[in-house]
């Protein structure tokens, strides 16, 4: 078994058909076509379906392209690390974010960043450790920072960075900006952020603990751009990581309401795989991450 087999095979995957993974790879249809035909021998047992529409894996081929994508993914980072030690820093960094980390820490760590590695390439991805687990174990992903998730499956390395606060965030000509309290807002609609946890029960747990109605659910925003379109354009409301309120493009449209309750938030935490070493980019990335805590 060769290594050109492996990425021949996680290439044609990716790519959904030979002929579109022999132009990405730069090489002639047959020399793909007999690399396929050759690795299948030597495994005894066909990967691929071959169909009008493409190339599909068969059961055994999925197994076996679960296993050649980690080679592959740890192949590329081996090469990267080699590359950056020696002082030619290329390659790419992909990190997953959830929104806490994108408005806190991500503003002054990636300028630092792009000073240091310049030819390197960063993928941000935006999400909750649930959406991105499968990303981290296969190794596309090189490490997630955001909300603590409820549990950290065994496989990972968990490293607690801090706390956080919420804060309710509304459009900056909102009528309730005057509120000082959670129960000058229980007249309120409100907008949920994403979360791996029943964040409509968070939210009434809040108002409850204070003798308060269960407040009004209208939106569910996926993502940061979701919300902050919704929060600009109506009357909603939303309970939001503190770092909101402290994000410069934000301000002139969003506000925060000054309540004297302290609204706490889930921990925020590193997480990544602990048989995949960091490249040294992706760890220095790490690194100005930790500091903007």
């Amino acid at each position: 078994m060769k290594l050109n087999q492996l990425r021949d095979l996680t290439c044609i995957v990716e790519s959904g058909s030979l002929r579109a993974a022999a132009r990405r790879l730069g090489v002639a249809q047959p020399l793909l076509t007999r690399s396929i035909k050759s690795l299948e021998k030597e495994l005894g047992t066909p990967l691929f379906d071959r169909q009008p529409t493409g190339m599909v894996l068969t059961p055994l081929g999925q197994r076996f392209y679960e296993r050649a994508r980690l080679v592959t993914n740890e192949l590329r980072r081996a090469q990267e690390e080699l590359q950056q030690a020696q002082g030619n820093a290329t390659g790419t960094v992909t990190a997953g974010l959830s929104i806490m980390p994108h408005m806190g820490m991500l503003p002054r760590a990636l300028p630092a960043f792009r000073r240091r590695y310049p030819a390197v390439r960063i993928r941000l991805i935006e999400g909750l450790f649930p959406d991105l687990q499968e990303g981290l174990w296969k190794g596309e992903i090189d490490f997630y920072v955001g909300v603590t998730p409820r549990q950290v499956p065994p496989g990972f390395i968990h490293e607690r960075l801090s706390g956080n606060t919420r804060a309710v965030m509304a459009r900056r000509d909102h009528p309730l900006l005057g509120a000082r309290t959670l129960a000058d807002l229980a007249q309120a609609e409100w907008a949920l952020p994403a979360a791996d946890f029943n964040n409509e029960q968070d939210l009434t747990h809040i108002f409850l603990e204070r003798g308060l109605p269960a407040p009004r659910v209208a939106l569910e925003a996926c993502t940061a751009l979701s919300m902050m379109v919704a929060l600009a354009s109506t009357d909603l409301l939303a309970l939001l990581p503190v770092q909101w309120t402290a994000f410069s493009p934000l301000r002139g449209c969003l506000e925060q309401l000054r309540l004297e309750e302290l609204l706490v938030a889930p921990d925020i935490s590193l997480i990544r795989r602990s048989e995949l070493p960091l490249t040294l980019a992706a760890d220095y990335f790490c690194d100005l991450l930790r500091r903007e805590i």
